[in-house]
Order: structure tokens, then sequence, then C-alpha cells
């Protein structure tokens, strides 16, 4: 007999979902990792022109330059040490506008610091594309420097130049120099930005992709590498058979134990190779695990015109970002490391507490707010955040469904982090649009939200507020809002066929593989609660059927 779960509380202690929290991988969506390409489109004509310039405003620029910094306005900070004095110590494969947001921003306050000089970035772009090929052309024009906008929760902001850059190369044009680079005494960190798809590992079993014809010309011409793994493990075999101590490689990517895929990868693929080179990459070389977090939209035309305006700058390449940053590594670096802990982040014995409240309540309230928010026919993260209801959806989930079971990192408050998140959803200035957020669901639920499903289930507590959610990604793998306006999903791990799936809540939630660990069967809990809000979504609408879970829903674990 099916229940009502839209009328009545009921104790779930018997129900079925024993999901095992294997899910070692966190990423954005491909969708994301689009975004960013598109963010690397730069904005303004590629070509060097005049120090000033009349921009779209009609207001008079200057053009970002190392000679131009003392003319720059007062409104945009410029950054106090000598960059002569800087030498590259770090490597970073893929510069995205992300890595310029984040990592490169807390190494430019760390050169602030005397005695750092050491620590500059050697800048690497891998792609043989237009957009690579673009910033080839732009980085060195600019002397490598660019402008990062931060926007505060309150809507005010701080424009600075970010020095830390201070070599750019292009690895297809000529990827003996990044060899050089990387095989160079000096250089003692190589870090990756490479999305969750450079790793290059098979979805289902988490294993490195050897058979790959990437991979597969890389072992064939091992000194004509193509990605960050060939390059990698080519320099490590020059630094051993030099004599020289190893780097260590740290993976900045948005990845669940990071460390831990960047090691298998590297090994791998050495392996394949050489199997005493592999042996001494696994004595000798540390991969630390790091957690980061920054919002970092795209950068459209229109809002490099802003950012530019404001500063008073013609940057082609200008970064925008929110205030808050978070940068969690682990301690284990084997030729020496920046002390980033002057800077404000965290060296630390083990990330994973602090992975894992990050997933559990920052990434996954991202999905509690989009699917809701985008079948309402809102665009974006403000706009959700912003609806009264979809805002109580997600403080009630993070309060009660989540802090309950989970446990704070070291120095960390919970009840602040859920707040802060909050704060950060609504900032005015970073608008991340919901059909980005809700992308690729089929990766990220099993992620961020399905295992606290299961132990909420499983421990007898309210499902309700989640088992909606997972109603909303069946409906919203349809592909039609409530305003009855057509989009296309972006579900790149779902073939159309279990796609179609998603049109029965009963089979989808009991065949597809996303939710294969929950052990469910039709008369499953979970199952009826999530077909009955299903339906009702399809009938009544997204909000008249939260409002209702909302009045039901019980607030207590």
């Amino acid at each position: 007999m099916q229940r009502n779960y839209l009328a009545r509380p009921a104790s779930f202690a018997n129900a079925r979902s024993p999901l095992r929290d294997r899910n070692f991988m966190i990423w954005e969506s491909q969708e994301a990792a689009r975004n960013d390409v598109q963010a690397e489109r730069p904005p303004f004509p590629t070509t060097p022109s005049a120090t000033m310039r009349t921009g779209a405003t009609g207001l008079t620029m200057i053009d970002l330059r190392s000679d131009t910094l003392a003319d720059l306005p007062a409104q945009t900070q410029r950054f106090a040490y000598d960059r002569q004095a800087v030498r590259p110590g770090i490597v970073h494969l893929s510069v995205g506008n992300f890595h310029r947001a984040h990592q490169a921003w807390y190494l430019d306050r760390l050169l602030a610091k005397p005695g750092n000089e050491s620590w500059g970035i050697c800048g690497v772009g891998l792609m043989d594309d237009a957009n690579e090929r673009l910033k080839k052309d732009i980085f060195p024009a600019q002397d490598n420097l660019y402008t990062l906008t931060r926007y505060a929760a309150d809507g005010s902001s701080t424009h600075q130049v970010i020095g830390s850059m201070v070599e750019y190369l292009f690895a297809p044009g000529d990827p003996e120099a990044v060899l050089a680079r990387m095989a160079d005494p000096a250089t003692r960190i190589v870090s990756l930005t490479i999305t969750e798809g450079g790793y290059n590992h098979d979805p289902a079993t988490g294993t490195y992709r050897l058979h790959a014809p990437m991979t597969q010309a890389e072992l064939a011409e091992p000194a004509r590498p193509r990605s960050a793994f060939g390059y990698i493990v080519e320099a490590l075999r020059r630094r051993r058979d030099s004599g020289t101590p190893p780097f260590t490689v740290m993976s900045c990517d948005n990845l669940r134990d990071n460390g831990v895929i960047s090691r298998s990868a590297v090994i791998s693929h050495a392996m394949a190779l050489d199997a005493d080179l592999a042996d001494w990459i696994e004595q000798n070389v540390t991969f630390p695990t790091s957690m980061v977090d920054r919002i970092t939209p795209v950068v459209h035309k229109e809002d490099a015109e802003r950012v530019n305006a404001e500063c008073g700058v013609h940057d082609r390449l200008p970064v925008i970002s929110e205030d808050f940053a978070q940068w969690v590594i682990e301690d284990r670096f084997c030729n020496g490391r920046p002390p980033l802990e002057s800077v404000g982040a965290q060296v630390v014995a083990d990330v994973h507490p602090y992975e894992l409240a990050k997933v559990r309540m920052l990434n996954a309230s991202h999905s509690m707010l989009a699917y809701p928010g985008q079948l309402a026919g809102l665009e974006t993260v403000k706009d959700a955040i912003d609806h009264p209801l979809i805002h109580r959806l997600v403080f009630d989930f993070m309060t009660h469904d989540v802090l309950p079971i989970l446990h704070a990192p070291d120095g960390m408050n919970l009840e602040t982090y859920r707040d802060q998140i909050i704060a950060r959803f609504s900032n005015p200035k970073v608008g991340d649009r919901l059909s980005r957020i809700t992308g690729d669901g089929r990766s990220k639920l099993p992620t961020f939200l399905l295992p606290t499903l299961a132990t909420v289930a499983e421990r007898g507590g309210d499902i309700r507020r989640m088992a909606f959610v997972v109603a909303c990604f069946l409906r919203y793998c349809g592909g039609r809002d409530d305003l009855g306006r057509d989009f296309e999903p972006f579900e790149p791990h779902l073939t159309d066929d279990r796609r179609a799936l998603t049109g029965d809540p009963v089979k989808a939630l009991t065949t597809l593989p996303m939710f294969g660990d929950m052990g469910l069967t039709p008369s499953s809990v979970i199952v009826e609660m999530t077909a009955i809000y299903a339906h009702a979504i399809a009938a009544q609408g997204t909000l008249t059927v939260l409002e209702e879970v909302l009045r039901v829903a019980s607030h207590v674990m």
C-alpha cells in the first residue's frame, strides 16, 4: 500500500539503503569545465595596443603591463614585492580561472612576505586549442599580470593585480621548455588544475586508462608528452637520472582524495614505461591531498567590461570571484613547501574531515537549491536562495539532516559554516547559473547527497527533504520546467535509454547505476516517497509540493 508522504510524518526505521561511501571523486560538472573554457575566451581584441584606451563604457583605461603599474588608478591594488626577484618554484599545469583566483592569489599574498621569492609560479598551457593559444599571446603581452576582482557577500568589491605567475609556457608549442622547467632543481612543486576529465581514469573502476589514445602515444614517445601525467613522469625520470631530488605533485582540482588519484595516475603511467622508475616515484615522490573552495564564475564579455571599468584597467583576461576562499592541504611535501599557513591556508595532517564537510554541506546544498530552482523557472543561485521556500529547504537540510550525522573538523563550527554557505549563495555579484549546478547529477548526487540520504534512512530519520530533491532531479532529466519551457539536461554520463528511465521513478531508483549501492526495491521507503513527490511535482508544480514538504517534514533526525 502506498503511503502519503505529503500528509503525515512517519518513522523510517525499516528503510533499506546500505550505501557505501566509496565515491572518492568530487567534481563540478563537465558543464563547469565547459564554462571554464568559455571564461578563457578573451572578451577584448587580442592585439597589443596603446597604454591608454577608451573602453565600451566611455571611460579611459590603462593597459595592464609591468611598466604601467605605477599609473593604475588608486582603486586597484598593486603588489609591493619586487617581482624581478621572484623565481618560479612551482610549475602549474593548466592555468584556468579557478587557479588564478585561488592558488595564485594565495601565492601573491605569500610573495608579499620577505623570504619567499623562490615560490613564484610558472604557468603551463597544456591544450592545443584556440583558447590556450590566445592565452599564449595575451599573458606575455601583459607580462603575465592580470586583475582579480573579489566580491564580498555584501556586494562590496576589491580589485587587485596578481603578480605571482612570473612565467607562462605553451606546452604544445615547446614541450622541451616545459620539461626543462619541470626538471630544473628550482622547481619543487608541480601543481594541477586539469578538471576531472584530465585524470584519465575509468569512471566505473577509478583505474588509469592506459589504453586511451593520448596515453598510448605518450608511452610510445615519452619525450613528447601531451598530458599532465606524461609531463610529470618524463620530468621525474630526468630528475632521477640526473640525481636531482623529486618534486611534490599537488592536485588542486575539486576531487575528493585528489592526492590519491594523482598518485595512482602517475605511478600507473610510469609503470607502463619503466618499473624501476615507478618504484623510485613510489618511494620518493609525495602527493598531498588538498581541498579547495572559492566560487569563480564565468567571465562573459559584459562582466569583463564592467570590472575593467571599475578597475580603470584594460585587462584582456580578468578574473572574478567571491571574497571567501579556503585551501586545506595535507602536509606531505618531499622537497620543501611554501609557508602557506601564514597567508590563511590550512596545512593539516588529514584533509578528509574538511572535504566531507564541504561535500555534505556546500556541494549537497548546491544540488538542494538548484534542482527545484531550475524547475521553478529561476535562473541563478542567488535567485534560488532568495526564494523563501528554497532558502528554508537548504537551511533545514543542513541543520536537521546533515549536522546531526557530521563530525566537525578541528576548529570548525558547522553552524557557522552553514550560515556562511547561505551568505555565499546570496552574493549579489557572483551569479552562478543553476543550469551549471544541475548538470551531471548522475555523477554529483551519489557523492554529494545520497550518502546522507542513506544514513538518515538507516537511522530512521525523516528523509522527505532529500527525497523531494531526488524527485526534482528525475523531473529535471525530463527537460521541462514548471513554466512549460523546454531545456536540455546536461547528463553526459546517462545514455538516452537510461535518461528515459527517469520518467518512471520506481524503475529509475531500482535500476540506474547511480542508485545501485543503495540496495533499493520497489517497496523501499525511499523509492515510494520519491515516486510520490515526482508525480506530485508533475501535477502540482515544484514550489507547491515543496511548501507541503516543508510543512510536514520533521525537524528531528
